[in-house]
């Protein structure tokens, strides 16, 4: 094959991805943790020499592109997205604040999803979670009631109550800033609410946490 064909070809790729990959790689989405589950094998690109094993960006990608359009079927008030962990406390509420969805940073209250004698019970139709594993109370009641859950996971989080999983970096300040700006973005482009991706104003440095 030509080699300008190869690039040509390299080229298209490239546009084929929400942002390129220097800009995922930048944001720290590809770094993973030095454990790995069986559920988060496909996603996971090498292991580095010090143990740490990198997320394929690509496959980060192209999550990010499904879950859009899996939310995006949803009528937002009814997405609940929750982050127990403080970095995501921010990109939650940006995302929530521009979709029209439902944002609880920090302690997710035991029964929310299951106990509707409490003041803050909820009956979302689908929840996206930041973290399996410290939102785990969130996961539990999700899937004990059967409400779809979408969860952003790292090379260490068990995949198994999650329905649909965006494989990246959940504990960085801007990989999490990155991921809520891109879904938040991308669910918007799928309802209509804007036409173009160059209409979405709001800046992934809006989306992150202060230190």
């Amino acid at each position: 094959m030509p080699e300008e064909k190869i690039e040509q070809q390299k080229e298209e790729k490239k546009e084929d991805l929400l942002l390129s990959e220097e800009v995922y790689l930048t944001s720290g989405t590809h770094i993973g943790t030095r454990q790995k589950t069986a559920g988060m094998i496909p996603f996971i690109y090498k292991v580095r020499n010090d143990g740490l094993y990198i997320i394929d960006v690509r496959k980060t990608d192209e999550r990010l592109k499904i879950a859009a359009k899996f939310l995006a079927r949803f009528d937002p008030s009814k997405i609940l997205v929750v982050s127990v962990r403080q970095y995501g406390h921010k990109p939650i509420t940006e995302f929530a604040k521009h979709t029209g969805a439902v944002a609880l940073p920090g302690r997710f209250v035991p029964g929310t999803l299951t106990n509707p004698k409490l003041r803050n019970y909820i009956e979302p139709d689908v929840i996206l979670i930041t973290d399996p594993m410290v939102d785990a109370q969130a996961l539990s009641e999700a899937s004990s009631v059967g409400i779809p859950i979408v969860a952003l996971c790292d090379t260490n989080n068990e995949t198994k109550f999650v329905d649909l999983l965006i494989p990246t970096n959940n504990k960085g300040r801007r990989a999490l800033a990155i991921i809520y700006w891109l879904l938040a973005r991308e669910i918007l482009l799928e309802k209509g609410k804007i036409k173009s991706r160059e209409e979405f104003k709001p800046t992934v440095e809006d989306f992150e946490a202060e230190i």
